[in-house]
């Protein structure tokens, strides 16, 4: 690999550079787009692009925005990433003006390819993770949109139009050289629509686990063992009965993770209320370990949506990685990594049943070692093997 580096700190060659269009910001909660494009900056160096954002987002989001304040636009987070921001006014999302939206994502990709590199050029690769076309940023020698949520299926959640979505993804497929999607129940719904796709699931950090019991338990948890825990955003993705009744079995619930104010409820508070229920908020993700060395059973309480059907959870395989047991709601993503490693049940009474059941099972160091010998196997680098072929990285 040729290697330009110049003040900015980023040592790599324009013609090498992978251009990522990401869901979210770098700075949340760390998740697919954050994970595969470090994984994938292993074989080649990344620019992660961020959505745009706007005032109204601070407004949503103040956490977010606190972090973003004290950041740069553009920053080298290492010698093989960076990650870019576009700041837009709001309402960029509503109809007319969101046609505006991907042009001025394009144009601050640019700018920021030309500080990074002090010129443009074609760069090695293009994965966009966002139904809006973007592959007229730069020319690019393999593209690739990666669907790492069936966004139609979501718009009402995302306060999105799902006809404006699903005519932005066929227009962004049409420019792809290859897809890839993160579930089989994305994949057969593009296949039902005539296009092919290669399933590139979520995958976790086995190493970002391995000495999990010997962490140092969160100080804020005061609940009485065995714990059952939830680990992730709460929205309206969650189904709330299926925690509620997990408490009702008596058993301690800790919840960890930000909620959205749509979700934090009468009922959502009457929960975290009750004794046996802590919910502690969002942790940087290098606490984790902290809260799941007291977690005995994870939790991945599904609704049953289109949108969730058709998702591939982080949890779950964190949850193996870090060797504890997992109660999860039927997903054809636990139907694609085939193991009796994850309990399933759908209604409320199986459900915490399930749990109760898994807790009185749980802390068996050769279960244990079994379940992350099988995370191993889903490994984030393993998955950005699989993006980087599509990309054509190693031909080179």
């Amino acid at each position: 690999m040729r290697t330009e580096m110049g003040s900015s700190g980023l040592q790599a060659s324009l013609e090498d550079l992978v251009v990522y269009f990401a869901t979210t910001s770098w700075y949340g909660p760390a998740g697919t787009d954050r994970h595969m494009a470090q994984a994938l900056s292993r074989h080649a160096p990344v620019l992660y692009v961020e959505p745009p954002v706007s005032t109204l987002t601070f407004l949503r989001n103040p956490a977010l925005a606190s972090t973003l304040s004290e950041r740069a636009p553009l920053e080298v987070l290492d010698p093989a990433l960076a990650r870019v921001v576009t700041r837009v006014t709001p309402g960029m999302s509503r109809p007319v003006l969101n046609r505006l939206t991907g042009p001025l994502v394009e144009r601050g990709t640019r700018s920021a390819i030309r500080r990074l590199f002090g010129r443009l050029g074609t760069v090695a690769g293009i994965v966009s993770c966002r139904a809006t076309p973007l592959w007229s940023t730069v020319p690019a020698r393999r593209r690739v949109f990666f669907a790492t949520d069936d966004l139609p299926a979501g718009a009402e959640l995302f306060g999105e139009s799902r006809e404006r979505l699903l005519r932005d993804e066929a227009r962004t497929i049409a420019g792809a050289d290859a897809v890839a999607v993160v579930s089989p129940g994305l994949q057969k719904r593009y296949a039902d629509e005539g296009w092919s796709a290669e399933v590139i699931p979520n995958g976790c950090l086995p190493e970002a686990y391995e000495n999990v019991d010997e962490a140092s338990p969160a100080s804020d948890v005061d609940l009485p063992g065995p714990i059952a825990g939830f680990v992730g955003y709460l929205n309206e993705r969650i189904d709330l009965r299926l925690l509620e009744a997990v408490a009702d079995t008596g058993t301690s619930l800790l919840m960890v993770g930000p909620a959205v104010p749509g979700y934090r409820t009468e009922r959502f508070e009457a929960l975290c209320g009750r004794p046996n229920v802590r919910w502690v908020g969002e942790k940087p993700f290098a606490a984790l370990p902290s809260y799941l060395r007291l977690i005995d059973v994870g939790l991945t309480p599904y609704a049953d949506t289109a949108f969730n059907r058709a998702s591939f959870p982080l949890k779950t395989l964190e949850y193996l990685a870090a060797g504890r047991h997992v109660v999860s709601t039927p997903l054809p993503a636990n139907d694609w990594l085939g193991t009796d490693l994850i309990r399933v049940a759908a209604e409320p009474d199986a459900f915490g049943a399930a749990v109760s059941e898994e807790l009185a099972a749980a802390r068996g160091v050769e279960s244990a070692q079994r379940r992350r010998a099988f995370a191993c196997e889903h490994s984030w680098s393993r998955r950005a093997d699989t993006l980087a072929a599509l990309l054509e990285l190693d031909r080179r």
